[in-house]
């Protein structure tokens, strides 16, 4: 049968390197998960109490589309608390996840043929998105004097959106407000719509991530419940949207998806209010990014750079080979490590780049370290 060309996306590399090791581990090996960005943690406890009593209580039907209005509240609240926002709840659109916020947005946003600027190396969902809803994903080539995230004088004239994350993936760097406001600014200046993924806020080292809410109100924001709260199976995110746009948003929900999962909103809005276990959290990550920033350029990799936040170390591993791809396969095969190939990042340099993730637990961290060691001297 015929079939659409929007569908000929390119593969998320690093769930191929996930379906190897699980078969590795089918074979009876203990493979140390470096490639996914997933925390090794489950939901708070909070949360999983709140929807075990609610499953009790009752069904678990469709929710409004918007979302529940408690938990939209209490996001709203939460912008207060970080950032010293007062947000209109209204605002607030609870999502599949951020992924469903993706496609909402590039699809209130932009019409077939749009050109959305993206930064590489990036999240490679963004650019496989933009592609099967029709528009086009533009590369913006961003450079290690600005820490891989770009710049004002990086952009295109002729643009219709640009999409900026920070904390970033695959680097964990950040934009300070400065920086954030002229992008802000710069989108602004050409007509384009400004879209901020904020889906990383919560887990930073030194300081605290900017929201462009603090800068500007015409953008759209778009966060998780996968990351900071540690729910990446439970599919629960959320967007922030002009009030104006907050309709014309609500009836693409209503189609595409007709509402978020009833039981993981639940889990969500008691997940808000377990700061102390997240905090706690946070501090397992700080200490596997100290042993990742020692344990890497021991090992022999030696290019990399501090992340500001998120929970990824970005490698230049030029000096080691050309072919990225295959040297994760050859960790894989020998090291038992998974890491992920910076091909699904940055398809012109992304040959000579691995991303390694510290999300899992410490005992995992120097279990991996000491293999990829071991592995390295053996090269």
């Amino acid at each position: 049968m015929k079939v659409s060309s929007r569908g000929e996306v390119d593969p998320f590399i690093v769930m191929d390197v996930m379906e190897a090791a699980a078969r590795a581990e089918s074979q009876g090996r203990t493979i140390i998960h470096m490639e996914v960005g997933q925390p090794g943690t489950p939901a708070p406890a909070g949360a999983r109490k709140a929807l075990a009593r609610a499953m009790e209580e009752g069904p678990l039907g469709y929710t409004v589309g918007l979302g529940l209005p408690a938990l939209r509240a209490r996001i709203a609240g939460l912008y207060r608390e970080w950032y010293g926002v007062d947000l209109n709840p209204d605002r607030v659109v609870v999502t599949p996840g951020s992924s469903g916020g993706f496609t909402l947005a590039f699809t209130s946003l932009f019409d077939v043929g749009a050109r959305v600027g993206i930064g590489a190396p990036g999240y490679p969902s963004y650019k496989a998105i933009l592609k099967a809803l029709g528009l086009e994903p533009v590369m913006i080539r961003t450079e290690t004097q600005h820490r891989l995230q770009p710049v004002p004088g990086d952009l295109p004239q002729d643009l219709d959106g640009l999409l900026v994350a920070s904390p970033a993936n695959p680097s964990g760097t950040m934009l300070d407000r400065d920086a954030l406001a002229a992008l802000i600014g710069a989108a602004e200046a050409r007509g384009a719509a400004f879209i901020s993924d904020e889906i990383y806020h919560g887990i930073e080292y030194d300081r605290k991530a900017v929201s462009a809410l603090e800068i500007a109100d015409e953008t759209y924001v778009i966060n998780s419940f996968s990351k900071y709260f540690s729910m990446t199976g439970w599919r629960v995110g959320w967007m922030v949207v002009p009030e104006d746009h907050v309709r014309r948003v609500e009836r693409l929900v209503q189609n595409l998806f007709i509402c978020a999962p009833h039981a993981s909103q639940i889990a969500a809005l008691a997940a808000l209010d377990c700061g102390d276990e997240l905090q706690a959290n946070l501090e397992v990550y700080r200490k596997n990014r100290a042993l990742m920033l020692e344990g890497l350029p021991k090992a022999g990799f030696t290019r990399i750079a501090p992340p500001d936040g998120a929970f990824y170390v970005y490698a230049d591993v030029s000096d080691l080979t050309t072919d990225s791809r295959a040297f994760a396969a050859e960790i894989l095969e020998k090291a038992g490590v998974a890491v992920t190939p910076g091909l699904d990042f940055d398809q012109d340099r992304g040959a000579g780049t691995l991303r390694f993730s510290y999300a899992r637990s410490t005992e995992d961290i120097e279990e991996g370290l000491a293999r990829l060691a071991r592995f390295m001297a053996a090269r």
